[in-house]
């Protein structure tokens, strides 16, 4: 009998350990009150009853390049959450209440404790967003990625009743525009710090304040914003990600209105300091990184007293613009004060 020489294994796919990361998934995700299908074709689940007129809201998104410092320090229970975070933030915008969400891993070869690390940070992100895991999928891809390396996407669905949808047209002349702090960097901007951090040489293993920035994971917004969707406070959102502070918030502004900004006001956390001064411009820093503001709330003058209880001190809200008539240059003013 002839003894088979090619086998699905020793391609490189090892569909019993795939098995084994699925079954990990399921257990861990136990407490899933939507889902009970993990492991199965496709996730079903119950679309909640007490909204009037329920409107679907999607948003699918990475982590970029911060999955390479995740490599460089073998640090892996964060970055799931980043991924989490990059999704849902983007559904509050509109109004919505994230209420699932997936994952896409694709690796050169499943490592179990690499993947399960991985996935507790995804399960930590979806309480924190109060959303429910429903499914995924997990992709052994030898000769596409290198040994030990890896990509994740992540998809997420929120719901909003069509009457509280957070459109531009909510937003008016005169709001005051608020920033709410970022965690560090989040997920955006790792080429650039990257790149820098290979020009300079520097080894972030011996460098604990750089060792800790960098693997910071994303600010999750959803309790907060959810709370004051709640409460009618909001006319508009803007998630600070890739684009950085003007590119994000002109993003909500309509037509015959304009966002001025006081860049003055900015308070810029440390990490962001540190990236200036290593020769990057002004101008690159504003379009490439959140500069410490990672979400920014459109509300009427009188609400703003209201909506600062419902944020710990870390994240405390503050001012930094109002809408004003359409006036190209007065949207930026002032410069940042990197010191």
């Amino acid at each position: 009998m002839n003894k088979a020489k090619f086998t699905y294994e020793k391609s490189g796919v090892n569909i019993a350990l795939a098995d084994k990361f699925v079954k990990f998934i399921s257990k861990n995700s136990s407490k899933n009150k939507l889902n009970k299908n993990i492991g199965g074709f496709g996730s079903i689940s119950n679309i909640p009853n007490d909204i009037k007129n329920p409107q679907i809201v999607a948003s699918t998104d990475g982590v970029g390049t911060k999955i390479e410092i995740a490599n460089i320090l073998n640090k892996y229970d964060t970055i799931g959450i980043d991924l989490v975070a990059m999704c849902v933030n983007d559904l509050i915008v509109q109004g919505a209440k994230p209420i699932l969400f997936l994952d896409y891993i694709s690796i050169n070869k499943i490592d179990l404790p690499k993947m399960k690390s991985l996935l507790k940070g995804i399960i930590k992100g979806c309480k924190i967003a109060d959303c429910e895991l429903v499914g995924g999928e997990t992709a052994e891809m030898p000769g596409t990625y290198e040994v030990g390396k890896f990509d994740i996407a992540g998809f997420s669905v929120g719901i909003v009743d069509r009457k509280k949808i957070l459109s531009k047209s909510r937003v008016k002349k005169n709001n005051l525009i608020i920033a709410i702090p970022s965690n560090g960097l989040h997920s955006n901007g790792y080429s650039l710090v990257r790149n820098l951090l290979k020009k300079k040489k520097i080894n972030i293993k011996k460098n604990k304040f750089l060792k800790k920035e960098l693997i910071e994971p994303t600010k999750i917004y959803v309790p907060e914003i959810i709370k004051l969707l709640k409460k009618n406070y909001l006319n508009g959102c803007a998630n600070i990600t890739g684009g950085g502070l003007i590119d994000n918030i002109e993003r909500i502004i309509p037509d015959k209105l304009s966002a001025k900004i006081d860049l003055k006001k900015i308070r810029v956390s440390k990490i962001f300091k540190w990236l200036k001064n290593n020769n990057i411009s002004e101008k690159e820093m504003i379009k490439t990184f959140n500069c410490g503001v990672g979400f920014c709330l459109i509300v009427k003058p009188e609400n703003f007293g209201k909506i600062e209880k419902y944020f710990s001190k870390k994240f405390k809200p503050y001012i930094i613009g109002k809408i004003i008539s359409y006036n190209k240059k007065s949207k930026i003013d002032g410069k940042i004060i990197w010191k």
